[in-house]
């Protein structure tokens, strides 16, 4: 019996954005055709016939917002038979994390406006989207226990206070701060400065910045980084 097939290939970006002391949000794009017209979605789309899935879901997300990422790590693949109501469709869906004031977006070909949105403040999304996203949601989580993820979205320079916000808006959940920072300053990982952070009434902060080349270092030599959050 002759196998018969009309699957397309799609991608998907959940891309979400941090900035410092401010909640943890994603990139949504407005549908501007059917089916789901004018409901938020996750940036994506089909697959071109000659394009790879890593091309595609970064020329989907240029297209559809105008933000460009060097690195978007794969996440899942979703492929329930009537997940898009117009034909059988399988997703391959990609997370990454940025700073969003690092880009300017800007809609443009199926979607009709594209917007940051805080995760406790999310419209109803298209397709199973929301699925997607609360799937990136706990590897973003996880990977906080096993890579020290962050660092990038913290100025050069930073009062601890502020990694602690970063993780604590991730997980969303408040965490023990001293049982935190005694283990992150334990991986030596982090060199406190002679600089000193003053903001509003509260009190003088000492400022810290991230070593990567010590990280880099110590993972040659099997350094394994861990949090255990309770």
């Amino acid at each position: 019996m002759a196998l018969i097939q009309n699957i397309k290939i799609a991608v998907d970006a959940v891309v979400f954005g941090y900035e410092s002391k401010k909640s943890l949000s994603v990139l949504l794009i407005k549908r501007g055709v059917e089916p789901f017209k004018d409901t938020w979605a996750l940036p994506g789309g089909l697959v071109l016939e000659e394009e790879s899935l890593e091309a595609a879901v970064k020329r989907e997300l240029k297209e559809e917002t105008g933000v460009t990422i060097d690195y978007l790590e794969q996440l899942y693949t979703f492929g329930e038979p009537k997940r898009d109501p117009r034909n059988r469709v399988v997703a391959v869906s990609y997370f990454a994390l940025v700073k969003p004031h690092h880009f300017k977006i800007e809609a443009s070909t199926d979607a009709v406006e594209a917007q940051w949105f805080t995760l406790d403040k999310l419209p109803k999304l298209a397709f199973d989207h929301k699925k997607i996203l609360e799937m990136a949601k706990e590897r973003l989580k996880a990977k906080l226990t096993y890579q020290p993820i962050g660092f990038d979205l913290l100025n050069k320079e930073f009062p601890f206070s502020d990694l602690e916000h970063l993780y604590t808006s991730i997980l969303e959940k408040d965490i023990d701060r001293r049982n935190f920072r005694k283990k992150i300053l334990s991986f030596d990982i982090l060199e406190e400065t002679d600089k000193i952070s003053q903001k509003g009434s509260g009190r003088p902060a000492k400022l810290f910045k991230f070593n990567q080349k010590k990280y880099n270092a110590l993972l040659k030599e099997g350094f394994h980084f861990e949090i255990k959050f309770v």
